[in-house]
């Protein structure tokens, strides 16, 4: 087990593929992007399949593909199905912005990939332009689509709410989760900007969050035992915008609005309790789940970091090329988790941002 001083095990592994994305969101990156890893410096394919196979030897169940963004890597599906192979096969997920998913989804599903989940902050389309400096929400939407028609489900949506910018569409944004049968996560925003640029005093909180969605619906927290290492705190919807509409399909956006026929009773979505779906809430910044975090991260330049805010990385791809054993690496893995820091400390007074921006670290 990879166990920390605090008694976590990291169970949990998050590969970045690649720093490279095809959007220039507002909160991610400069307009002008950023400058890339060199080639020779991101782990080859062969890499990438070795460390993640010692984590499985350690005990991670569950691996996830992120960049940048990872669809952008050219034999991806390779990696996918080299990953499926691992004994014992991790649950395999990407997250990714949906640009180009609606290709890639077959692909990725036949390759063993389990489920995805999609970066996707508004449902308009000037909106969604302004926030990526990218014209792409027709694009995002088809493979949000195709994702779910190649089963790769549960669909997750990763949303984040910015005010003066999107945060009056939450509810918009929950009716249309519902009525498509996706699974909606709203994440506060967090300090990981390059351009340094975060307020927590400008930051939509959780508490925001839940008040602006309970005024057009009706909420109830899902017991916190089943949260278990999860980052979200659910919520069951039992009553709103979309309650009455048919599960299990992407839904028709138009003009932000979604038209979807049919109906079913409102216990159909979540056997029989009332629900009509769920959502989360990720509340990374004023209600942290450091205590229960069983996550750790390779960044595509192959460093292993125990934590988002971490300050200091631990070397896997040098030693690797070196002609490190399967031992010396694992050991190295170890030590690393066995240092990890008690959580982000954000709101302490000493807190310093990472150098590295999210696109630089993988989500």
């Amino acid at each position: 087990m990879l166990a920390d001083a605090f008694g976590r095990v990291a169970t949990d592994l998050r590969i970045s593929l690649t720093d490279r994305c095809q959007l220039r969101c507002t909160y991610c990156m400069p307009a002008e992007g950023l400058k890339w890893l060199r080639k020779l410096d991101l782990l080859t394919d062969a890499e990438i399949v070795r460390l993640a196979g010692l984590f499985v030897t350690e005990g991670v169940r569950a691996i996830r593909l992120t960049g940048g963004e990872p669809t952008a890597h050219p034999r991806l599906p390779a990696i996918i199905a080299a990953l499926a192979a691992l004994t014992p096969r991790p649950e395999l997920s990407v997250t990714t912005n949906g640009v180009t998913l609606a290709a890639a989804a077959p692909a990725l599903a036949a390759a063993g990939l389990d489920r995805v989940n999609v970066s996707l902050d508004t449902l308009d389309r000037e909106t969604y332009r302004a926030l990526t400096r990218r014209d792409r929400l027709a694009d995002v939407l088809a493979g949000v689509a195709a994702a779910d028609a190649a089963g790769l489900r549960p669909v997750k949506i990763n949303a984040v709410l910015m005010r003066g910018v999107n945060l009056a569409e939450a509810p918009a944004l929950l009716e249309w989760a519902l009525r498509a049968g996706y699974q909606l996560r709203f994440i506060e925003h967090m300090p990981l900007d390059p351009q340094h640029g975060w307020n927590r005093a400008t930051m939509v909180t959780a508490e925001e969050i839940l008040a602006l969605l309970s005024e057009r619906f009706t909420l109830r927290a899902v017991e916190p035992g089943a949260r278990e290492s999860a980052p979200a705190e659910l919520f069951e919807v039992l009553d709103g915008p979309g309650a009455d509409a048919r599960a299990g399909g992407p839904g028709a956006v138009g003009g932000g609005a979604v038209d979807r026929p049919g109906a079913v009773g409102a216990g159909a979505w979540a056997g029989g309790s009332g629900a009509v779906g769920t959502v989360g809430v990720i509340g990374s910044v004023t209600r942290p789940f450091c205590r229960r975090c069983d996550r750790v991260r390779i960044t595509a330049d192959g460093q292993l970091r125990t934590c988002l805010f971490a300050r200091a990385e631990t070397d896997l791809r040098g030693p690797l090329r070196d002609g490190g054993s399967d031992a010396e690496l694992i050991a190295l893995i170890r030590a690393a988790v066995a240092g990890k820091q008690s959580g982000h400390a954000i709101g302490a007074a000493d807190f310093v941002q990472p150098e590295r921006p999210m696109s630089a670290i993988g989500g």
